[in-house]
């Protein structure tokens, strides 16, 4: 920051304007000093002479070694003149970072609202610009992130959008103008979904009709049956924690299972209306937009110890089981397949001979990837995977896919990659059995052994869980007053133990090691956690999921895989720093754009990093219209806490 500019001008000293000690001739011009007069005056003739030859040869001297100097050294004047111009770019890097936050947030504009159109779309994912792209292989759902994706605005809420009930009321019923769904279509989708009904006219609920029979748990505790369970209270024992569920529909699967201490991550299509994803997250459950088009899942290589697609509208059958390839890739040695078709039902579906092709070429690629086929019941097939890399080179010749990746095929957690025609994860250190593992939540506290595939320490490691500790207890006691002050009441709301239930779904945008999301659940808050790796730092995504939690990676200059207003809390530690080394590949104000656009109206935003960056975040809060407070840390550190307040669009 630059320095007062009155130092400067009080360190000068003004010319002095009494008269000449010489005199003033009458003319008005000085008396001559060095006029020829008395001896005295000679005498000082002859001094002045002296001193003026002195003058010279000293000048003489010095110029002389000014150019020898040069004349040996003109390579090092080249480096320094180098060096310094390099700190002059530095310098103008900085000050362009900091732009006119410096020069105070009165001339920082407020941004504009977006148009209604953004409502509910989501960057990279706006069908319209992929209607260009081939239809006839699902391409038009891909993810398209170009320069065009960015959008400076600020999204507002539907007209009648309502703050969400809290947790866990909030998971079985939800305001119906929050999403863009009609009740009518929420009653009328799938058989999964068919006893959902309205409550009210603002009002969507997924509470069963009768406690006592609900066609989800009776579901869940016939997949665990299928794998020589009693139900599905002893997945957890058998090793299951996390699921990635392909097209879940409104997530009801996953709502039961959380039940049972499983988490599960729903992955879906954009859909422009009646979004499965935007419901989901809606209902403060784990969910992404996602497809297995023509990409690889933004996930490592054997993350999720059982994958589910029940009616998912993916044909496994199609592009050689490319895939299915996929689903292999991404689930953990002795990980479980569950899929749920009437393709799969031997008692009617199946007469027809074309299903029948379709069902004996998924069963036989599910053979050559070295499945096991656990059981099949009515619609339901479940397969296990391999714990024994050697079955995949003990195949027959001719298999398909024929090959294990190779070294340049196989990135352990790639980012929208072509999906790949091979088996993969075979190389890494993390293929260790399912059933190896220890179970949760014993899991998330990785023993010295498991750190050491990550070059971790057990000491680096517990310190890291030591400091998220403090920051967590931190910053309950910062919100605790600030949701007392700034969220009376509601009528007809008990009074809760702020901020505990008015927070569920977060996102931790520099996850690290998940230590944010570990010290979340072990001081009992009721959250989950999405936990985001820059795909530009040092990946530890594989080491979050082996931990049981949820992640992905993501790089935030481009848009998140979700719908506007998504999370109740954005916590970010040393996410500016990192970012601000990359060269300006997109600017701070952009990603708090993003930010403001996943974040729910009276969201909170945690931003810990340096204190420069923290106050030239703060002064962009103007512009977000967002509630700003620094907090000082005892490091070079800042704290910046945000609230998002609620902006409603006029109904026309």
């Amino acid at each position: 920051m630059a320095r007062p500019l009155h130092r400067g001008i009080s360190g000068m000293r003004l010319s002095d304007n009494s008269p000449s000690k010489y005199g003033v001739g009458e003319n008005g011009f000085a008396s001559d000093p060095f006029s020829i007069g008395t001896p005295r005056s000679r005498h000082k003739l002859i001094l002045l002479s002296l001193k003026i030859s002195l003058v010279v040869i000293v000048f003489l001297a010095l110029t002389g070694s000014f150019w020898w100097t040069i004349s040996i050294s003109t390579s090092s004047q080249r480096h320094i003149v180098h060096g310094y111009r390099r700190l002059q770019e530095q310098l103008v890097s900085d000050l362009w970072d900091i732009g006119e936050i410096s020069l105070g947030t009165s001339r920082l504009r407020e941004l504009e609202f977006c148009s209604q159109e953004s409502e509910n779309s989501v960057p990279c994912f706006n069908m319209s610009e992929n209607l260009a792209l081939d239809s006839s292989d699902g391409e038009m759902f891909d993810r398209q992130c170009g320069q065009g994706s960015r959008q400076n605005c600020l999204v507002l809420p539907p007209v009648n959008y309502r703050i969400p009930l809290r947790w866990p009321t909030g998971k079985d019923v939800i305001w119906s103008n929050n999403v863009k769904i009609t009740a009518q279509e929420v009653r009328s989708s799938g058989s999964l979904t068919k006893r959902m009904m309205m409550l009210e006219d603002d009002q969507i609920s997924f509470r069963s009709a009768s406690p006592m029979f609900d066609g989800v748990e009776d579901y869940s505790h016939q997949i665990a049956r299928m794998m020589g369970l009693i139900n599905d209270s002893q997945l957890i024992q058998a090793g299951v924690r996390t699921i990635l569920d392909i097209g879940c529909g409104y997530g009801s699967f996953g709502a039961h299972l959380f039940s049972k201490q499983l988490l599960t991550m729903c992955i879906a299509n954009y859909e422009a209306s009646g979004s499965q994803v935007q419901l989901t997250l809606e209902r403060g459950l784990p969910a992404m937009i996602g497809s297995f088009t023509s990409k690889q899942l933004p996930y490592p290589s054997l993350s999720f110890d059982m994958l589910h697609c029940a009616r998912c509208n993916i044909d496994w059958d199609k592009k050689d089981g490319i895939f299915l390839v996929e689903v292999d890739r991404v689930l953990k040695p002795g990980g479980y397949f569950v899929w749920t078709s009437p393709l799969t039902n031997t008692q009617g579906f199946l007469r027809n001979k074309e299903n029948q092709k379709r069902w004996n070429l998924v069963q036989n690629f599910a053979e050559n990837l070295c499945w096991e086929m656990l059981s099949q019941q009515d619609d339901t097939v479940l397969w296990r995977k391999t714990i024994n890399k050697n079955c995949y080179s003990s195949r027959k010749a001719g298999s398909i896919p024929p090959t294990i990746c190779g070294k340049g095929q196989e990135v352990e957690s790639p980012y929208y990659r072509p999906l790949e025609a091979c088996i993969a994860g075979t190389r890494s250190r993390r293929w260790i059995p399912l059933q190896a593992k220890s179970t949760w939540p014993s899991r998330s506290n990785l023993n010295k052994s498991e750190l050491a595939i990550y070059g971790l320490r057990s000491e680096e490691f517990a310190e890291d869980a030591e400091n998220w500790k403090r920051a967590v207890a931190n910053y309950w006691s910062l919100l605790s007053p600030l949701i007392f002050s700034d969220h009376p009441k509601r009528p007809g709301d008990e009074d809760p133990s702020p901020p505990y239930n008015m927070v569920r779904n977060v996102l931790d945008m520099n996850a690290h090691f998940g230590g944010f999301n570990n010290a979340l659940l072990e001081s009992g808050k009721s959250v989950w956690v999405m936990n985001v790796v820059p795909t530009t730092g040092p990946n530890y995504l594989p080491l979050i999921l082996d931990r049981g939690f949820v992640g992905v990676l993501h790089d935030w200059c481009e848009a998140f895989p979700t719908y506007p207003r998504t999370y109740d809390m954005v916590h970010a530690a040393g996410l500016l720093s990192f970012e601000a080394g990359l060269k300006h590949r997109c600017t701070m104000l952009d990603i708090f754009t993003e930010i403001d656009r996943l974040l729910r109206p009276e969201g909170w935003v945690i931003i810990r990093d340096a204190t420069r960056l923290v106050e030239s975040a703060r002064a962009l809060t103007t512009q977000l219209r967002w509630d700003a407070r620094v907090i000082e840390l005892d490091s070079d550190e800042r704290l910046l806490i945000c609230q998002k307040p609620i902006f409603k669009r006029q109904a026309s």
